[in-house]
């Protein structure tokens, strides 16, 4: 008893070729990450470098010059202890300082009620603010708007993207 071998005739490979690039186009779209704003003081250096860490990381960013980045933080409602260089908005929550790409990505999947992330200050060692012979810092990256902030993730990173 011999098995015949599958023949498709052309009506179904042609079927099935154009059927893929839908399918993978379909999960391309599913898959992609929310555009980000990105605002900052012109005279910043360190922004850029963020900027660069999240496209490495597959956002897409239009970073914008800001003249008063203090009424910024207060139109998006960035607490004054949490404030840091710059100022980010993305899928509806504000991501305030150099807070890692994969905490923004984890936010946006997890949804939590909360206005945003995030990293107070500067801290040596995270995304954009690598120094070459300096050891990083551990840092926290904070949830904050809902309620009193809390500990979203603790980093320590040594790495540029």
């Amino acid at each position: 008893m011999g098995t015949k071998p599958l023949l498709l005739d052309r009506r179904h490979v042609l079927g099935l070729m154009a059927a893929g690039p839908i399918v993978l186009a379909g999960r391309a779209r599913a898959d992609a990450l929310p555009a980000m704003a990105v605002h900052h003081d012109p005279t910043c250096g360190c922004c850029h470098k963020w900027v660069d860490h999240l496209r490495a990381n597959g956002f897409s960013v239009t970073l914008t010059d800001e003249p008063s980045m203090k009424a910024v933080k207060a139109r998006l409602g960035v607490p004054a202890a949490l404030a840091s260089c710059h100022t980010g908005e993305v899928g509806g929550y504000v991501i305030e300082g150099h807070v890692p790409a994969d905490a923004i990505k984890r936010l946006l999947a997890e949804r939590p009620s909360a206005r945003g992330l995030a990293v107070p200050g500067m801290p040596i060692g995270s995304p954009g603010m690598e120094v070459e012979g300096s050891a990083p810092e551990t840092y926290d990256v904070m949830l904050f708007g809902a309620e009193e902030p809390k500990v979203f993730g603790r980093y320590r990173e040594s790495k540029a993207a």
